[in-house]
């Protein structure tokens, strides 16, 4: 990072003007399409242009804590820089390396408190440090967001911040946003027919950031205060009954999480911005045990297979079946979810499960074991629980039910990741607040949930595709998303209801196999049973060979709620493209420029001419293409396409 004098850069100015002194400063991204303003006065805003176009109108910003020196907003010291680097990310998600460039300015205050903005060409970010080496609290922050009240907003409502965290996108039109509507994060706007996403990244020993509106298009950033008294209520409940009236008790100097707003020209930007990631706090250590892979998965069907001379259920003889299905198609790991022990006591199994002897039957099939646990338990038992999962040869946990983001349980967060990651252990968090950058500071920490995703096809019919074809554009833009595709029942919207032991799902075959390309999760689940699965070899032709991770990531055609459609390629060369639509049937070409020069294979499963109908209704084809060749895709309602694309 190279620091320049504010009357070198030209990137800044610096003025007085009005009653009060106002120090002003403007960072404008590389490209010199972003600029940000900043005022500092009695109070200190930003202001946001992309082309000379405002975004964001003068907003205020603020952090107050029990320590600072005085109130008043004084620079004491301003530093600008420039970076220009790439990242090699120790698990892809998105792409093999990231080019990492930003302008950046560095405000030191005579209070003690510093502010340090970036502007990226995709979005701009800005966070708080202080350098106090005794014990403090933060009393307030604020991050306010001044949008036009014409906009309109992806909204992911929530009614409390004890919550799951999976949501429906409601759509409103900005003005009619106010003080009752609270939102987790992320959240997505459009302004003057561009994208605004806003979430954080590096969240890290404070509490998760969370929305509410003002009215006229504006919002502003609030948090959950420390917890002052808590009850436990159930095996995975713990409420709190009480708060404290600070955010955060911090014991040292301290780098506080990213406020992040990606800018999105075309909505199919949003697929490839990876501005959390770029902002989290690098890994240390060595990760390189880490493995992706895709996961088979039991609870979303209660272990209701069939064909068999056992009886099914949480047993060993079921487990093996799982096994021996992963083994056959190269899926990697194996899930024993909720079932498999007393959820008050890990090391307490239900009759008929041996993990150990799991472990070593799928060992030797090269299948490894994955273990769920709720957060409560294993908070209780959790150095003693992770150290006997080592032994018995397990790889990695889900963990469930947290259902908060206070600086208490964001820290719980951070003692699992280093306390699974000193064994060895992956995470996967599920009941878990959005990802702020965790597979770059803890590249163990795979993927994690908070999301509405096909386990409520269970329960309801809210998975639909104009939510699922929503989804890539908002949840997934923070990180990792466990969905858990995969579904087999596959039903029109007028056929759907809830079979909770074999669900059904909202959409056609093509649309659940182009979630796999479409839905980023390091560890990818399949969500149904290995006996539907081995009753579906097309599918599975599919499903065995398609990868967790991607070296490139190229958006061809998206709008938000509509349709979707992406090209990605693998750790080993191959090309695959996933796409899919609303309720809408839709065509598109899609341009294969990207393949580059060469003769290619194209082998595709697309909707059947009966899916409109039979949403099981799939078709494989195979052929030829080349970079000079547009492929042209029909998908009915509720439908999707993938394919595969290999050099010959």
């Amino acid at each position: 990072m190279k620091y320049k004098g504010l009357s070198v850069t030209g990137i800044f100015l610096f003025c007085l003007s009005g009653i009060h002194a106002q120090q002003r400063y403007t960072v404008v991204s590389p490209d010199k399409t972003v600029t940000l303003t900043i005022q500092v006065g009695a109070d200190i805003t930003y202001s946001l242009s992309q082309d000379n176009k405002e975004l964001i109108s003068p907003s205020v910003v603020s952090f107050k804590t029990d320590a600072d020196k005085g109130n008043a907003w004084k620079v004491s010291k301003a530093k600008t820089g420039a970076h220009d680097g790439v990242l090699t990310p120790v698990i892809m998600q998105k792409t093999k390396t990231i080019a990492d460039r930003y302008n950046e300015l560095h405000l030191d205050f005579s209070n003690g408190l510093a502010l340090e903005w970036r502007a990226y060409d995709n979005g701009i970010a800005w966070h708080w440090l202080t350098t106090s080496k005794k014990p403090y609290k933060v009393l307030d922050e604020q991050a306010g967001f001044s949008l036009d009240k014409e906009g309109k907003a992806w909204y992911p409502q929530e009614d409390a911040m004890f919550s799951h965290n999976e949501r429906k996108y409601i759509q409103y039109k900005l003005d009619s946003i106010g003080e009752k509507q609270l939102a987790s994060l992320p959240a997505l706007f459009e302004v003057k027919g561009t994208k605004l996403l806003l979430t954080e990244s590096g969240l890290f020993n404070y509490a998760g950031m969370w929305l509410r509106g003002q009215g006229a298009g504006k919002l502003k950033a609030v948090f959950p205060y420390y917890p002052k008294e808590k009850k436990v209520t159930s095996d995975r409940d713990e409420q709190v009954t009480a708060r404290e009236n600070y955010i955060a008790n911090i014991q040292g100097p301290q780098s506080f999480p990213w406020r992040l707003v990606m800018i999105a020209r075309q909505d199919g930007d949003l697929l490839s911005n990876q501005l959390v990631y770029q902002l989290a706090p690098p890994a240390t250590g060595d990760y390189s045990w880490v493995k992706p892979g895709k996961v088979q998965w039991d609870w979303w069907h209660y272990n209701n297979i069939y064909d068999v001379d056992f009886r099914a259920g949480i047993n060993n003889e079921t487990y093996k079946y799982y096994i021996d299905f992963a083994a056959k198609y190269g899926i990697e790991y194996v899930l024993l979810d909720e079932g498999w022990c007393d959820t008050r006591d890990l090391m307490k199994l239900t009759p008929g499960i041996d993990v150990k002897e799991l472990v070593d039957y799928a060992k030797a099939k090269n299948v490894n074991i994955l273990l769920w646990s709720s957060w409560l338990v294993l908070d209780k038992q959790l150095d003693m629980a992770l150290d006997k999962f080592r032994e018995w040869g397990v790889k990695g946990i889900k963990v469930d039910f947290m259902q908060r983001d206070d600086q208490d349980m964001v820290n719980y967060y951070e003692k699992v990741s280093k306390a699974a990651a000193a064994r060895q252990l992956m995470v996967d968090f599920h009941g878990a607040y959005k990802p702020t950058g965790w597979l770059r500071t803890y590249p163990n920490v795979l993927t994690s949930e908070g999301v509405l995703g096909n386990e409520i096809s269970k329960f309801e019919d809210w998975i639909t595709p104009s939510h699922t074809t929503t989804i890539p554009f908002i949840r997934m833009a923070a990180g990792p998303m466990d969905f858990t595709p995969g579904g087999m029942q596959n039903v029109q919207r007028d056929s759907w209801s809830a079979i909770p032991a074999e669900p059904l799902t909202l959409g056609t075959r093509s649309n659940q196999l182009a979630m796999y390309v479409v839905y980023e999760s390091p560890l990818q689940m399949l969500c149904d049973l290995p006996t539907h699965y081995y009753h579906e070899p097309v599918a599975m032709d599919f499903l065995q060979t398609v990868p967790t991770v991607w070296q490139q990531t190229i958006p061809l055609q998206a709008k938000v709620g509509e349709y979707v459609a992406i090209a990605r390629q693998a750790p080993n060369g191959d090309w695959y493209i996933g796409a899919m639509t609303n309720w809408t049937p839709r065509e598109l070409t899609l341009d294969l420029s990207f393949l580059g020069e060469g003769s290619f294979k194209i082998d595709s499963w697309k909707d059947g001419i009966n899916a409109d109908r039979n949403a099981k209704d799939c078709k494989r084809e195979s052929g030829t293409t080349d970079s000079h060749s547009k492929l042209t895709i029909k998908m009915t309602k509720g439908g999707g396409y993938v394919a595969r694309i290999r050099k010959q």
